[in-house]
């Protein structure tokens, strides 16, 4: 029997990790499939170092479009990242009849309506479950697993890099630069952090997610996007003796005003099961009316997680072909014609709790007019805590909030930081507890 040909575009961390994947698990993969997966071309700048960790036989090229427009190509993996050359690659390989696999979030993250109506009007699929949480399979949990579910909303940590330092800041007390220059010697950091510590890369992910979820075009402009940068680990430790765990989490929800698209540090309260996700790991916690709450826990980066995540998408669409598959399940879960444009909620007007901490000069009333402040905007105070005798005649306040609307505690920060008893700037970070 003939084999399917594949050709991959790009032989970085995953693009080595694939091609080992598809070679040490050959037989495993001909025994679930009936055929051969035919690692037919590959796509690298460096030519010797594809020969390296390809088969014998396998054509290397140093054009990529060599393989979007090879005849005897069936599937062509686009592993290069970015969103110019590989969406060109995509374009043109959909163009040419070809479906395609992809990791690449920001891709989709951009330019994933695009996409998909190209791959609907010339018939054929785009497969991207490695695109979001690595070797996790999310993706098929929401388009599949959960296709009868009504989904409420998704919460992810779904950057690797950023968990590993707030885990270091946590466990080890470091400041951000430290536990980030930790990550870099390690490995889970670039050179130039931004894309992950500043929230980028989770919020491509957690784009998509939404637009599987609820049924909405992607559409990346519309997710808030606050980083880890700003952190210190004191806030990490009051959070932890209070009960809470810190982490950089992807949040989308569907409410009665609109959709909710936002990536920021949250505090947990600590007996919720991803709060337990340390170190590189991640886990995106799902909530929806027929399964309720459910989390689903793994790598979610790394050359043979991934490279995992990517072959069972050739895998699937191996069986596509096959078996002559002429309704695949939809790209984004709904059928195309079902996908419509919903409002979105501002971050100024979403519902959460809150945690504040500031700098108060030791002056008589000074927590009294704090206390109207918050009445004033209608903010009710759960906690109120002083984290230490008055030192050099100023002590820490910590404030944790019953939920309120984002702009109420907004007006209270302002308010609060035009008193001359409040030295600096308060500090706040969102609080989710996922009991509904």
């Amino acid at each position: 029997m003939a084999p399917i040909n594949i050709g991959i575009m790009g032989v970085g961390t995953v693009g080595k990790g694939t091609i080992e994947v598809l070679t040490k698990n050959q037989l495993e993969i001909q025994k679930k499939l009936g055929k051969a997966l035919n690692i037919f071309m590959v796509a690298c700048k460096n030519i010797e170092n594809a020969k390296e960790v390809c088969p014998a036989d396998t054509i290397i090229t140093d054009d990529a479009f060599d393989i979007v427009q090879h005849p005897e190509i069936d599937i062509v993996v686009e592993l290069i990242g970015g969103s110019t050359i590989a969406r060109d690659l995509v374009l043109q390989a959909i163009e040419n009849g070809k479906h395609v696999v992809t990791a690449n979030k920001k891709l989709l993250a951009e330019y994933g309506n695009e996409i998909f109506a190209a791959a609907e009007a010339n018939q054929v699929t785009v497969k991207f479950e490695a695109a979001v949480a690595g070797g996790i399979p999310i993706i098929k949990v929401l388009r599949e697993g959960l296709a009868a579910n009504n989904i409420q909303w998704i919460a992810g940590i779904i950057n690797g890099t950023s968990n590993f330092i707030l885990t270091q800041m946590k466990d080890k007390g470091e400041d951000f630069e430290l536990a980030l220059e930790q990550a870099q010697q390690l490995g889970y950091a670039e050179a130039d952090p931004t894309f992950d510590v500043e929230g980028h890369d989770a919020g491509h992910k957690i784009t998509i997610m939404a637009a599987l979820a609820f049924g909405i075009p992607i559409d990346f402009s519309h997710c808030y996007l606050e980083g880890i940068s700003h952190l210190q680990s004191k806030d990490i430790a009051y959070a932890n003796e209070l009960g809470y765990q810190v982490k950089l989490l992807g949040i989308t929800k569907k409410t009665d005003e609109g959709i909710e698209l936002r990536v920021h540090p949250t505090l947990i309260p600590e007996d919720r099961l991803i709060a337990s996700v340390n170190g590189v790991m991640n886990a995106v916690y799902v909530n929806s009316d027929m399964l309720g709450k459910s989390l689903y826990y793994g790598a979610g980066a790394g050359s043979l997680p991934t490279a995992s995540a990517v072959t069972a998408d050739l895998i699937d669409l191996s069986r596509e072909l096959i078996n002559q598959v002429k309704y695949p399940v939809p790209h984004l879960s709904y059928l195309s014609s079902e996908v419509r444009e919903q409002p979105f909620v501002s971050i100024n007007e979403i519902r959460s709790s809150y945690y504040l901490r500031m700098a108060v000069r030791d002056q008589l009333g000074v927590l009294s007019e704090l206390t109207k402040i918050f009445v004033k905007h209608d903010v009710s105070i759960e906690v109120m805590i002083q984290k230490s005798d008055f030192k050099e005649g100023i002590a820490e306040i910590i404030i944790l909030t019953h939920s309120t609307i984002e702009n109420n505690i907004k007006n209270v920060i302002a308010q609060m930081e035009s008193l001359d008893a409040i030295v600096g700037s308060v500090t706040m970070i969102r609080m989710e507890s996922f009991y509904k």
